[in-house]
């Protein structure tokens, strides 16, 4: 990874389906001036939570569009389905835009699961256990490409005979987001993963998880402190708690009771409270914290979560 780090981060996981471009550039600027250390997109192209017909930039060339026009802030696909496109091309994309960004791009890949775009793009979406064979041989593909030397692999779904791919990435060690929970992710993740991506879970099954990932590394001989554990959540923050029934009451008018935006919500309430939440995740050794928001953003929670959570957490993450 990168140096110098902090050694928690805290991130905003702003997506794409926005109708233009300058609401997402300034939410990524304005996540930059708040002190946040990265923002990401993610790699749907036509996401259910948006509709057969909402809104959604192509989050690849979005994010080359977005840290060319940001200066410090870290930017991340989170993640991409490894069934979208051949691994070579995702190796080049992303050493692209690690040189757009100057070195701030993080590249995360993921078993890929619901999209509309399978039924009206006509996009094949292989069987599960077919993708996570395609999980693993894409990690490895990517750390073999971006190495910058001469590189050859042959499995059952891709093959790279002599590749090279120059430029390579700015960065000696591009970070690879792995992003999933199961056990087979989890081994990817021991095997080639800088960064381990999970959706919120309550504590007690993420520390069985972690435990699982701890085993894996051990089967891997990694050490899995090499590894930084990553969770996204989202979070609907107030100063004043009376202002909390109308928020909710305009979050419900947004996502219908079975809306899956739901069991992602942390807490709904004040900063003292978020952070109480997240201090268990902290204990079992997340160290990126990425707080999800979506079109409406809720601005005030972006500005809350910098401004009043990240400070009461990262004093307790600075290293000796």
């Amino acid at each position: 990874m990168p140096s110098p780090e902090p050694a928690l981060r805290f991130g905003v996981h702003s997506g794409q389906q926005y109708e233009r471009y300058d609401e997402i550039l300034a939410l990524w600027r304005r996540a930059e001036e708040l002190g946040y250390d990265w923002c990401s997109v993610f790699d749907h192209l036509r996401p259910p939570m948006g509709g057969p017909d909402g809104p959604c930039f192509e989050g690849t060339t979005l994010l080359s569009a977005l840290t060319a026009r940001t200066d410090r802030i870290r930017g991340a696909l989170m993640v991409a389905p490894v069934a979208w496109r051949h691994p070579a091309m995702l190796a080049a994309l992303a050493a692209t835009v690690d040189h757009v960004s100057a070195g701030r791009v993080e590249i995360g890949i993921g078993v890929g699961g619901a999209d509309l775009a399978h039924e009206q793009y006509g996009f094949d979406l292989p069987g599960r256990a077919e993708r996570l064979a395609m999980l693993e041989e894409t990690a490895a593909i990517l750390r073999g490409l971006w190495s910058g030397e001469r590189f050859s692999f042959t499995g059952e779904h891709f093959r790279i005979t002599d590749g090279y791919l120059r430029p390579a990435p700015v960065q000696p060690r591009l970070p690879l987001v792995v992003g999933g929970a199961s056990t087979p992710v989890l081994r990817v993740v021991a095997r080639h993963g800088d960064v381990w991506n999970s959706l919120l879970t309550d504590p007690d099954r993420y520390r069985r998880r972690v435990a699982q990932l701890d085993h894996e590394c051990e089967r891997a001989g990694r050490d899995r402190a090499e590894i930084r554990l990553s969770m996204t959540f989202r979070a609907l923050l107030v100063d004043d708690p009376a202002e909390l029934p109308g928020k909710l009451d305009r979050l419900r008018a947004t996502f219908p009771p079975d809306s899956p935006v739901w069991p992602e919500y942390l807490v709904f309430g004040t900063p003292e409270q978020c952070v109480e939440a997240l201090l268990p995740y902290r204990a079992l050794g997340v160290s990126d914290f990425v707080l999800g928001v979506r079109p409406p953003v809720d601005r005030d929670s972006v500005t809350l979560f910098a401004e009043r959570v990240i400070p009461r957490l990262r004093p307790a993450s600075a290293p000796a």
